[in-house]
């Protein structure tokens, strides 16, 4: 789904702001709270408590508005960074998790993006502005109004105003930030397009940029840097890193040809290749494509071909009739441990009975099983990050608890973890739609 977004965004289709931005977190969830759901209804009960605090809210002016939603949010420690030795910490960038914690965890992009996100829940018109090394948010009153609610006539107010809801609630002038255009040696002819608004997709792209940042700021080496340290609170270093090259090669810069978007895919081939062989048909159906035609293309074919060539997952659709749902016990996103192995694994897909070949039964000894082939056989995701397939009798469905690395694993091809059911929910509905 996250990628999906930010197809769209390349395509044209509206994304909203947050929208593009959550689609980071889909990619780091560790079965926590924050899908693309669960932040949109966050962002809704921040802007319902604003309501609540402000009863005459919706009766003030621009300006008004603009000043209440930057003062809770920091009053809230929903934007900001508490200490800054923390600032390029690696969850600063991931709004999910800003929305979450409350503890000052958000990088000026992300601040703003929450606060255009919830202006825009009381309708007030914010955008991102496009600043060098620091984002700010550009409040904009109705056509023809000014700041303070009245119609501008041939008055020569200002019909719009910057503010910095990473630090405070109080507006900045234009003229200090074109100060600090000049100041960095832009030339005059930029500062116009640098104080306007922003992009999804600009916003996007810069996200991705401070996320490899952070990786590299670290100091656990040189170049893409995959390691987190023991203890950190951040996401795993190899996921964040996953999702920022998806964003980078799916939305490149105006201008930016297919040599330098390739720089991205060693990174991504290889991350593929030790985490996420499952996502090779990503790879065929998004990536793919983009280098069609170019001396990439055969080197990713290629490589596609050996992922799939490994990844046993069905594809097609599975509904649940009532036969089927009597012969198959279990259902997608069911943990489990091995009756036999005792591994720990979470089920992805379902057969009504084994479906791989004569031969691979044969040495397999299936006929040998207690119920042999004619039972329910489930692909799994196993602890240890390998893919099998486990006949139903093999499977004791009540295991203890649910192991840190399986959770770990499993977060990253599942919405989330639901501690009422103990079942991780499923987001592959399209392949089983009653899972």
């Amino acid at each position: 789904m996250a990628i999906e977004e930010w197809v769209k965004l390349r395509d044209g289709q509206p994304v909203p702001l947050e929208r593009a931005l959550a689609a980071f977190d889909q990619f780091v969830l560790h079965g926590r709270e924050g899908d693309f759901d669960e932040i949109s209804a966050r962002l809704d009960d921040i802007a319902q408590s604003i309501r609540v605090e402000n009863p005459e809210i919706q009766e003030a002016t621009p300006k008004q508005k603009a000043k209440l939603v930057a003062a809770y949010l920091c009053r809230n420690k929903l934007t900001g960074v508490a200490d800054n030795s923390r600032y390029h910490n690696l969850r600063n960038s991931f709004i999910g998790l800003a929305l979450q914690n409350c503890e000052n965890a958000a990088l000026p992009l992300i601040s703003v993006v929450i606060f255009c996100a919830i202006s825009k829940r009381i309708d007030l018109v914010a955008e991102p502005c496009g600043f060098p090394f620091h984002v700010y948010a550009i409040v904009k009153a109705p056509d023809d109004h000014g700041l303070d609610g009245r119609s501008l006539g041939d008055r020569a107010e200002a019909a719009q105003m910057y503010m910095d809801p990473f630090t405070s609630d109080r507006e900045v002038s234009r003229s200090v930030l074109q100060a600090q255009l000049k100041s960095m040696g832009v030339p005059l002819a930029d500062h116009e397009m640098l104080l306007g608004a922003s992009t999804a997709a600009d916003m996007v792209r810069r996200t991705a940029r401070n996320i490899i940042g952070s990786i590299q700021n670290h100091g656990h080496g040189n170049g893409m840097v995959r390691s987190t340290e023991s203890g950190s609170s951040d996401p795993e270093s190899d996921e964040a890193l996953y999702s920022a090259l998806w964003a980078l090669l799916l939305l490149p810069e105006a201008g930016e040809g297919l040599f330098h978007r390739a720089r991205y895919l060693p990174y991504i081939l290889e991350l593929l290749e030790k985490e996420y062989l499952v996502d090779a048909r990503l790879v065929e159906r998004f990536a793919l494509p983009v280098f069609e035609r170019s001396q990439h293309w055969e080197q990713l074919r290629d490589a596609v071909r050996v992922m799939r060539a490994g990844d046993s997952m069905p594809k097609q659709v599975r509904p649940r009739t009532p036969q089927i749902s009597e012969s198959v016990s279990f259902k997608v996103g069911q943990i489990f441990r091995h009756k036999r192995y005792n591994y720990q694994a979470v089920i992805t897909g379902w057969d009504v009975e084994c479906a791989q070949s004569e031969n691979w039964m044969s040495q397999m000894r299936v006929d040998q099983l207690s119920r042999g082939r004619h039972q329910s056989f489930y692909h799994v995701l196993v602890e240890d990050k390998s893919v099998r397939y486990v006949a139903e009798e093999n499977i004791d469905s009540n295991p203890a608890e649910v192991g840190v690395s399986l959770m770990s694993l499993a977060g990253r091809h599942f919405k989330r973890w639901d501690i009422s059911s103990r079942m991780f929910v499923s987001n592959i509905r399209d392949e089983y739609p009653d899972d």
